[in-house]
């Protein structure tokens, strides 16, 4: 059977672990694409292209999570050939919530990335519950990539990412409790029911399960 390659995002500040919990029949095979470093004062766009140089295959399936998902559907516009899949983010600037808006009007994200990390952190013991010290350090191995420079970039090319129509063979995969990119802002998107902004994490075999149907 033909292989099929799927190229995975992940989301701001993240590693690649976030997939580890993805399950695909033999034929599918995996690839992680990990955070490049941005160049100063680097578009999205060309961001985005410096990323297609990590893709080796025709024809590939581009899933991103999150800023992932910004990211592959900007790739999608130099690799004409390929699949996109988000998840738990968003097709256009409209589907950012109201708190995006004001952060991006003020400009918040000039201060933000100082807190981004301990943010983060802070929302999955909530979630997941903090039940052991090794608990906690597998959560700091998920949000790996801490660099200022880049989440000072990623930060603020999110708030300001500035896409006006949605693609429509964009196939979006969304949680009806995604507290980052709240459900009553999102259009044409598959639900998947209690899922939150991380349920990659713990509904990975639904998400695996509606890849696989979408492709």
């Amino acid at each position: 059977m033909e292989k099929i390659h799927l190229y995975f995002v992940p989301g701001l500040a993240a590693s690649s672990k976030i997939f580890e919990h993805l399950k695909f029949p033999s034929h599918y095979e995996i690839h992680y694409l990990e955070w490049i470093d941005p160049l100063k004062n680097e578009t999205v766009s060309d961001y985005s292209k410096r990323m297609c140089a990590l893709v080796r295959h025709e024809n590939p399936i581009l899933i991103g999570v999150s800023f992932g998902g910004i990211i592959v559907q900007e790739m999608k516009n130099y690799l004409t050939d390929s699949k996109t899949i988000i998840i738990s983010s968003i097709k256009t600037k409209y589907e950012h919530s109201k708190l995006s808006r004001i952060a991006k009007k003020i400009r918040l994200y000039r201060l933000f990335p100082y807190l981004l990390i301990y943010a983060l952190e802070f929302s999955i013991q909530i979630f997941f519950g903090k039940k052991t010290a090794e608990r906690i350090d597998l959560y700091r191995l998920y949000l790996s990539k801490r660099d200022y420079n880049y989440l000072k970039w990623a930060v603020r090319n999110v708030l300001n990412w500035d896409r006006t129509l949605a693609d429509p063979k964009i196939i979006h995969i969304h949680g009806n409790k995604d507290e980052v990119f709240p459900i009553k802002y999102i259009k044409n998107c598959i639900i998947v029911n209690g899922g939150r902004h991380i349920m990659i994490l713990n509904k990975a075999k639904t998400i695996s399960q509606l890849i696989q149907q979408a492709i």
